[in-house]
Order: C-alpha cells, then structure tokens, then sequence
C-alpha cells in the first residue's frame, strides 16, 4: 500500500498537455493590483472556470486551447 504525501495529494492535472501541477501553487496570490485585486503568476500555471468546475493549465497556450474546444480536452465519465 503506497502512501500519498501531502505535495502528491495537490497535484492536479493539466487536460491538454497532461502536465501534472500543484494546485496550491498554481493558486498562491503573488501580489495585488492597485485596486485590490488579488494577482497570480501565469508563469506558474492558469486555472479556467468551465461548467461547474476549475480545471488547471501549465501555461496560457493550453488555457487557450482548452477555452477553443472544451469537449476535446474533457473526458466523459
């Protein structure tokens, strides 16, 4: 019986290009804007809001891909 650590556990896993990334860091806040607004680092992976839920990017290029053609990136249950 292999046992998950906590890192292992927050991995999640990009729908295009299948790259495996740490939710936390995909979502840590790096600053805020001047109005407040809360700030993310792209460069550290990209979140997009589809049909009741969050799916993570490793990059813009596979956020946009995906928002192209959702249904070809997500998997029927």
């Amino acid at each position: 019986l292999a046992v998950r650590t906590e890192r292992e556990e927050n991995m999640i896993k990009d729908p295009v290009c299948g790259k495996e990334l740490d939710e936390e860091t995909v979502r840590s806040i790096r600053g805020q804007t001047e109005h407040g607004a809360n700030e993310v680092d792209p460069a550290m992976g990209t979140r997009r809001f589809h049909d009741g839920k969050w799916y993570y990017f490793d990059s813009v290029d596979c956020r946009f891909r995906f928002m192209a053609n959702p249904s070809a990136y997500i998997s029927k249950d």
